[in-house]
């Protein structure tokens, strides 16, 4: 036993050792922040490996400089884990090595950076100044790092850490942030690389045809030219209208006494209003909106599907509607290469694009100008468009309702209550609001100009707004005052869609469950338009039944049907089954399971056609 005592002794008070310990708190610390994973054992074996390997390795190699380089990497380490945090309260999502080297650019994160944060955070940094005291002692003693010692511990490490990967890889990667609890988190980005390189996400040898996917969404097939909306908005101009974090909640609905909305509630008189339509985007977020609204594919997922198209032209809304003699355009006032815009809108197809490079930078709200200028500049542009062609196509992606949603004072249009006042949900309603005030005076240039009642408008929410932790308890309260019960999961992920036009719609609201993927099918049928690609989406105003899977937002192999809303289980919660009309849990039946089953091979048909026009 002395013998025994004798060899571990130098190991323990080794000053390696210490710094692993640390290491150790601070990774523990993560795993319950993250993933509410209180299991000591898991962490030693699953996460904290990996890292301490990374950790011997630079007390192995940079000896002239062992402190100095121990320093830099536990401060790399606690800003890591911060922004992932950080990433998690506001997405409820893992991010992932993309994700992360994007939070540069990210004005989404950035801007709500101080509603994320906790002075609990801090206590990641609290190893750093407790590394002083620990380098002061070591130096006092003159205590040497012993290169044996730390080439047993990178061996020891390295190995348990290659073992715990090459068993992450036999594990299938549905769910990052599930996966990364069970697997570890360089694990997970591990498998994340390789997947990413070699097949994209489900994607497997399937083959259904348009019938198939109907069949497996609970519908019987029709052609589309039997549908009795089929060509009703024939050769009209078309008009659509992408508004950034606009939530179907607000809607119809009144605060104070006022509208939220009035103005897109007027011109639901003259519309069709589906308001049970869900958000379906990935990790590009409002790049993936444009993605699902032009191809009726689903999104990549884990990554913005930007980044794994290859560039090539891609079947499209846009190219489909030239083929038909309409000249195509898009209009966004941010910067083209957020989310990889330069190369989206070629793959695209759009005959014109305009960005913040036309668009003026005028009267700047959030980061970039006022959605009055971009609708502005669209409207000058329409007299240009139209000398071209006979017939038009714009794309309009708004920016000002972005959260963290600080309006100028002389924009907000909105008295709230005093309890809403400099709240997120308060700031919320104000953008949405200002937002709704800038279509109202689009849709009056349209009708000024005679060009309303010759064409077809679509408007729909990009995403949610009202999310993560910048919801506080106080949001929560006036949430549950607007809405009249507690926000769920449906309110947060229902977009309104609104089909318009002079003379096309009489004032109706269908509440048939559809998806993001289905407004390009939607919209072609009304305009007697074959697209010569499938589309995974199907026409809402035919189809009453529909079967949605979700990436990213959700955990993977969550679907939304016709009554229900199933949440796989993720990195924090486990699996649970809502009715998707009071959002009440129910149990799940042997219909759960097929429903899981039939989206997962409706979503691998989609992979398979994205595979078609990706670099992976």
């Amino acid at each position: 036993m002395k013998i025994f005592i004798n060899k571990v002794k130098p190991i323990l008070t080794h000053p390696t050792t210490i710094i692993l310990v640390l290491l150790f708190m601070k990774i523990i610390a993560f795993r319950i922040v993250v993933f509410h994973n209180k299991s000591v054992f898991h962490i030693a074996l699953i996460e904290f490996p990996l890292w301490a390997f990374l950790l011997s390795l630079i007390v192995l190699f940079v000896k002239k400089h062992m402190w100095t380089g121990i320093f830099v990497f536990n401060s790399i380490l606690s800003i890591l884990f911060i922004a992932i945090i950080y990433y998690t309260r506001y997405f409820s999502t893992i991010p992932s090595y993309y994700d992360l080297q994007q939070l540069y650019q990210s004005n989404s994160v950035g801007g709500t950076i101080g509603l994320l944060s906790t002075p609990y955070d801090f206590l990641f940094f609290l190893d750093l100044v407790l590394f002083i005291p620990i380098v002061r002692y070591f130096n006092s003693k003159n205590s040497r790092s012993s290169v044996k010692v730390n080439r047993r511990l990178a061996l020891i490490f390295g190995s348990i850490g290659l073992i715990t990967t090459l068993l992450a890889f036999r594990q299938p990667l549905i769910d990052v942030s599930y996966f990364a609890k069970e697997n570890g988190y360089l694990q997970s980005q591990a498998v994340q690389v390789f997947t990413r390189s070699f097949g994209i996400a489900l994607a497997s040898d399937v083959n259904l045809s348009e019938k198939d996917v109907e069949k497996l969404k609970g519908n019987d097939y029709v052609p589309a030219n039997k549908h009795e909306s089929y060509g009703i908005a024939k050769d009209r101009h078309v008009f659509v209208i992408q508004v950034e974090s606009l939530q179907g909640f607000v809607i119809n609905r009144k605060v104070n006494n006022q509208e939220i909305t009035p103005n897109l509630n007027a011109l639901l008189k003259d519309s069709t209003y589906f308001d049970n339509v869900f958000q379906q985007i990935g990790a590009g977020n409002t790049s993936d909106a444009e993605w699902l609204m032009h191809t009726s594919i689903y999104p990549e997922g884990m990554d913005p599907t930007v980044n794994v198209i290859n560039g090539e032209p891609v079947p499209s809304l846009p190219r489909t509607l030239q083929r038909n003699g309409y000249g195509t355009a898009t209009y966004h006032a941010d910067e083209i290469t957020y989310w990889s815009r330069e190369k989206l809108y070629p793959a695209l197809g759009f005959d014109y694009v305009y960005t913040d490079i036309e668009i003026p930078a005028e009267q700047e709200i959030g980061f970039g100008p006022a959605d009055e200028v971009l609708f502005d500049f669209a409207s000058k542009q329409l007299p240009v468009q139209l000398k071209k062609h006979k017939k038009i196509y714009s794309n309009i992606v708004t920016l000002t309702s972005h959260t963290p949603f600080e309006m100028p004072e002389h924009l907000q249009y909105l008295r709230l209550p005093d309890s809403y006042e400099n709240t997120y949900v308060g700031n919320y309603l104000q953008s949405v609001r200002y937002t709704d005030e800038q279509i109202g005076v689009f849709i009056e240039t349209l009708k000024k100009e005679g060009i309303y009642d010759n064409s077809l408008i679509l408007l729909y929410g990009d995403h949610s707004g009202v999310h993560g932790a910048p919801v506080t308890k106080d949001d929560e309260a006036i949430l549950l005052d607007l809405l009249g019960h507690p926000y769920n999961l449906k309110d947060r992920f229902i977009v309104p869609v609104i089909f318009s036009g002079g003379g096309l719609f009489n004032g109706e609201t269908i509440s048939h469950l559809g998806g993001q993927i289905d407004l390009m099918p939607t919209l072609l049928n009304l305009l007697s338009i074959e697209h010569d690609a499938q589309m995974i989406g199907h026409n809402l105003f035919q189809y009453e039944h529909n079967l949605l899977g979700m990436r990213y937002h959700l955990p993977g192999s969550s679907f939304i049907n016709d009554n229900s809303l199933y949440v796989a289980p993720s990195a924090k919660l486990p699996a649970i089954l809502y009715n998707s009309e009071t959002m009440k849990e129910k149990s799940r039946t042997n219909k759960t399971q097929q429903s899981i089953d039939n989206a997962l091979q409706i979503m691998q048909q989609s992979d398979q056609i994205l595979k078609s026009y990706s670099n992976r």
